[in-house]
C-alpha cells in the first residue's frame, strides 16, 4: 500500500514557450532543481501542470522526463480527469510511467445535474479500475471552481478500495474544510487527508492533514518540509515560524484572479534564477500583472532566495 504519511508531493507546472510548445530543456532543468529538494515526489498532469490541455505526445513526454529525474523513494502521481475518452488515455498513460497512484480531476461536469451523485461515483469507480494505481480522491469546493460531494457521497468514495486518500481543496472554506476533516477522522481513519490548502497550509496540519499535495510546493520546499516535520515533531516555536514564512509566500503567488498562480510560480522561479524568463508562460491563464512581479522579486530578495545566495 502506498505511505503518504508525511509526504511533500508539489503539483508542478509545465515550461511553456509564447507559442505553447513546450520547452523541455527549462523542464530538465527545473526538475534537477527540485528532486534535489526536500520534497517526496511530484504530482503531474494536476492543475498546476495543465494536464488536461496537454497534447498527448507532451502529456508522455513530460511524465517521461519526470519519471527520469526522480530519485529512489520519490513518487510520482498523475493527475486524470477530463471525458471519458480523456481520462483513458491519461490513464493508460500513467500505467505506461510506472506512477505511483493517480489523483483525480474533480468530475466538474457533472455538476448540477440530476444525477450528480450517480455520475461521480461511477467516475471514481472508473478510475479506480487501473490495476496497481492507488487513486488519490480530490475535494475541490464549488466556490473554488470544482464540485461539491455530501458526506453520504464522500463515505462511498472514500470506501473504495483503492482510495488510499483524499485532497482538499476548498479554497477559503474552513468551515467545509472542518467539516470534511471530521467526517474522515470519524468515519474514515484509514484513509490520508491531504492538504490542497496553499493559502491555510499550516492550519490544515492542525486539523488533520496528515501530508500536502499542493502547487506551492513547486516554490520554496524547503520551508514547506520545515512546516510538516515541525509539526509532526511537536517543534511548536519552529512550526510558527514556518508558517508565517509559508503564509507570506502564499499570499504573494496564490491571489486573485486565482488562476494567475501558475505563471506567478513561474515567475518566480525565473526571478529566482532556476527558469529563464522565457519560458514565464502559462497560455490558459491570465497572465501576471507588473504589481505582482515586483512584489514577487521584492520577496525573493527580502528573503535571500535567489540561487546560490
Amino acid at each position: 500500500m502506498l505511505n503518504l504519511q508525511g509526504r511533500l508531493i508539489p503539483a508542478v507546472p509545465v515550461t511553456f514557450r509564447e507559442d505553447q510548445s513546450v520547452d523541455y530543456d527549462a523542464l530538465h532543468k527545473y526538475a534537477e532543481y527540485l528532486v534535489a529538494q526536500p520534497i517526496d515526489g511530484v504530482a503531474i498532469w494536476a492543475h498546476t501542470g495543465r494536464g488536461l490541455h496537454l497534447t498527448a505526445e507532451q502529456r508522455l513526454e513530460v511524465g517521461k522526463l519526470w519519471r527520469q529525474h526522480l530519485k529512489p523513494g520519490q513518487i510520482l502521481i498523475c493527475g486524470i480527469g477530463g471525458d471519458r475518452g480523456h481520462r483513458g488515455a491519461m490513464g493508460k498513460d500513467a500505467l505506461k510511467l510506472g506512477a505511483d497512484a493517480i489523483m483525480a480531476y474533480a468530475p466538474v461536469m457533472y455538476r448540477g445535474l440530476p444525477n450528480q451523485d450517480a455520475l461521480v461515483l461511477e467516475y471514481h469507480r472508473e478510475l479506480a479500475n487501473y490495476p496497481g494505481l492507488p487513486l488519490i480522491l480530490f475535494f475541490l469546493y464549488e466556490a473554488a471552481g470544482g464540485i461539491t460531494y455530501s458526506l453520504d457521497l464522500l463515505g462511498e468514495l472514500l470506501s473504495l478500495p483503492q482510495a488510499v486518500g483524499i485532497k482538499m481543496a476548498t479554497l477559503d472554506s474552513v468551515m467545509t474544510y472542518q467539516d470534511v476533516a471530521n467526517y474522515i477522522q470519524k468515519h474514515h481513519p484509514d484513509k490520508v487527508l491531504i492538504t490542497g490548502e496553499d493559502r491555510m497550509f499550516g492550519y490544515t496540519l492542525t486539523r488533520g492533514a496528515k501530508s500536502a499535495l499542493v502547487g506551492l510546493g513547486s516554490i520554496c520546499p524547503a520551508w514547506q518540509r520545515e512546516l510538516l516535520d515541525s509539526y509532526a515533531d511537536g517543534r511548536a516555536e519552529d512550526f510558527l515560524q514556518a508558517m508565517a514564512l509559508v503564509d507570506a509566500l502564499a499570499e504573494i503567488t496564490f491571489i486573485p484572479p486565482m488562476e494567475g498562480y501558475i505563471e506567478r510560480l513561474l515567475f518566480f522561479l525565473a526571478e529566482q534564477g532556476i527558469l529563464s524568463h522565457n519560458v514565464v508562460h502559462d497560455p490558459y491563464g491570465p497572465g501576471v500583472t507588473e504589481l505582482e512581479r515586483a512584489q514577487i522579486t521584492k520577496f525573493i530578495r527580502e528573503h535571500g532566495l535567489e540561487v546560490g545566495a
